[in-house]
């Protein structure tokens, strides 16, 4: 499947091109070639051209950002949306950012990932047992989806949490905004019913709904988490030592 064969401009196209997508690259090709939200197709692509000064000879991707990992995952971790000039620019989650170096340090620390750094898309690293994607797959302006962006996109979440279905067990929403997005997500694919009232985000709350994989709230890795120490490596070591024993990993 390649680009261009399943755009999708509107949220009824999002919709149909999800429920469509019998696999993770299909699925993946359609969620690079979405053009659903024209603010944020405004904003990733006025950021490529734009460009920040220290990647001014670099090509950005400029477009939405696939899940990555294995199909087979035990672990998800579900995220906000990409870094203008990470992923927008090297066109993988997470990656070409410090929200990223903290993440993959402590990913490879918990032996889900081959080594420690993400910093372009052919540089080798691998993830074991472990998908990551994002509740919005574009680069949004000052890091805040709309509430409408978010409903967008969200039949691409839904679908790709169908596909790998099978295997799924753990998911760690990083924030408030990914655990807000977990619920629709968990009512769509897996006819779970959220608790009423819905349990709050905090880092290192667990929540188990009947036939839906656990779900483990940890706080962003966002700069502003990590530089100020509300967020530390050893906590992001205990979350992700808690998810691969729920998941049966440990």
């Amino acid at each position: 499947m390649r680009l261009g064969e399943l755009t999708s401009r509107t949220r009824e196209d999002v919709v149909k091109h999800a429920a469509e997508a019998a696999s993770l690259s299909v699925l993946d090709a359609g969620v690079a070639d979405c053009f659903a939200c024209p603010r944020l197709v405004a904003w990733r692509e006025e950021v490529a051209v734009t460009k920040r000064a220290s990647f001014r000879d670099q090509t950005y991707w400029g477009r939405p950002i696939p899940g990555w990992g294995p199909g087979d995952a035990e672990i998800g971790i579900l995220g906000l949306a990409p870094a203008a000039h990470g992923g927008n620019r090297t066109g993988r989650i997470f990656t070409g950012d410090r929200s990223g170096d903290v993440l993959f340090a402590a990913l490879h620390r918990a032996g889900l990932a081959n080594q420690p750094t993400s910093v372009s898309i052919d540089d080798g690293l691998q993830l074991r047992h472990t998908r990551i994607f994002a509740a919005v797959r574009c680069a949004p302006p000052d890091n805040k989806p709309l509430p409408q962006e978010r409903d967008n996109c969200a039949p691409w979440l839904h679908r790709e949490l169908a596909l790998i279905r099978p295997t799924l067990k753990v998911v760690v929403a990083l924030g408030a905004f990914a655990w807000q997005a977990w619920w629709p997500a968990a009512t769509a694919v897996y006819g779970a019913k959220a608790p009423v009232p819905r349990p709050k985000f905090g880092h290192g709350a667990q929540v188990s709904v009947p036939g839906a994989p656990i779900l483990l709230g940890c706080f962003h890795v966002s700069q502003q988490n990590t530089f100020t120490g509300r967020l530390t490596p050893p906590m992001l070591d205990d979350v992700f030592a808690r998810a691969k024993a729920l998941a049966g990993l440990a």
